[in-house]
């Protein structure tokens, strides 16, 4: 059994560096599953990135109508919005929305 180990030493050495190349090219720190995790990431973050660049665009927005030319239907519709403040003889309607 020795003697057939010392043949092949060169075929069982070149086995498991092949094999623990590939196991590492798969499934290790820098592999392909790895890759994908992080791309998909990578996109969930770039996607959060807009959403809050389109929130502070319209928060900045609303700040400007509040602050320098005083846009009074803008105040008119936060009053209406939260404290629910309407004239004489209106219906104020509520409507909720689902989102998150």
């Amino acid at each position: 059994m020795l003697t057939n180990l010392k043949k092949n030493y060169f075929l069982l050495i070149s086995t498991c560096l092949f094999l623990y190349f590939f196991f590492n090219l798969v499934d290790g720190e820098r592999g392909l599953i790895s890759y994908f995790k992080k791309k998909a990431i990578v996109n969930d973050l770039t996607l959060k990135k807009d959403k809050i660049k389109k929130d502070i665009s319209t928060l900045e927005n609303k700040n400007l109508l509040l602050t320098r030319n005083l846009d009074l239907d803008f105040i008119e519709i936060l009053i209406r919005e939260k404290f629910l403040f309407g004239k004489q003889d209106e219906k104020i309607y509520i409507i909720k929305n689902n989102e998150n």
